[in-house]
């Protein structure tokens, strides 16, 4: 298995870091290839703008037809063609990252904003009466993992169905779905750390065993049941879900998700 570990947080010696270098040595240790791009040790630049496209650039700038356009023309910037090319290498991709503000630090955004360009991870396929491009299981990084590693500050209680933050699979359904599976990806069930914020290092070697069961079963876990686009759950081209399929009592984010 080829893994790209994409992490996002400041301090080196951080529970997140930890984390991403458990997952470097489980997985090495397991005889697989690993990748890291390390986002801020990298200086990742987080917002996209003119100089992304170089010639490519119109004025003013659209961004999705520019992305586009450069991607074609092979010009985007070096780091951007860098990031894709280890997507596209990858049987998997683990991010790991803190829930800030309910959702990925800048940094990760960023990434996606800059790496995710039309014509590689948007925009492609046929677009027609019965087919409306490929994505939401189809798409260029069709046939590849991902797995979100989540440091939560909070106790699991308050991203419970019933919790104030809302259940924490609402929180990243815009990640899973909008971002990941979008392209085709297919997305593993989250390992989230609660309470990461009064974790001790007492309490450090019950989280890195967990971490370590979830690492060693990427291969045989099972992906969410997220519904493919083109497959006949909706209409096209509302893409709205077909009546009579929604499972008793499923509302919201949960229609998405074959019972």
């Amino acid at each position: 298995m080829k893994t790209l570990i994409v992490h996002a947080h400041p301090e080196p010696k951080s529970l997140n870091s930890a984390l991403k270098d458990l997952a470097v040595s489980t997985l090495e240790d397991a005889g697989h290839e690993v990748v890291v791009s390390d986002l801020y040790a990298m200086n990742w630049k987080a917002v996209v703008d003119a100089e992304d496209y170089g010639p490519h650039a119109s004025t003013p700038l659209k961004v999705p037809l520019d992305s586009g356009r450069a991607f074609e023309a092979g010009t985007l910037t070096p780091d951007v063609r860098a990031e894709q090319e280890k997507l596209l290498w990858a049987d998997t991709i683990v991010f790991q990252f803190p829930l800030w503000w309910y959702t990925m630090p800048a940094i990760l955004k960023g990434w996606v904003d800059r790496v995710f360009t039309y014509r590689f991870a948007y925009g492609v396929g046929e677009h027609s009466e019965t087919k409306y491009g490929e994505r939401f299981g189809e798409g260029t990084l069709a046939g590849r993992r991902a797995l979100l590693s989540v440091t939560v500050g909070g106790p699991e209680s308050h991203y419970a169905a019933r919790g104030i933050n809302g259940p924490i699979d609402d929180l990243l359904f815009p990640i899973h779905h909008g971002i990941l599976y979008y392209p085709g990806v297919e997305v593993l069930p989250p390992f989230v750390l609660y309470g990461a914020d009064r974790m001790t290092r007492e309490d450090f070697p019950d989280a890195a065993k967990a971490w370590t069961q979830r690492l060693l079963t990427l291969e045989s876990t099972e992906p969410i049941a997220f519904r493919r686009q083109n497959f006949g759950d909706y209409e096209i081209p509302s893409l709205r879900l077909k009546e009579g399929l929604e499972p008793a009592g499923r509302t919201g984010f949960t229609l998405h998700v074959r019972a």
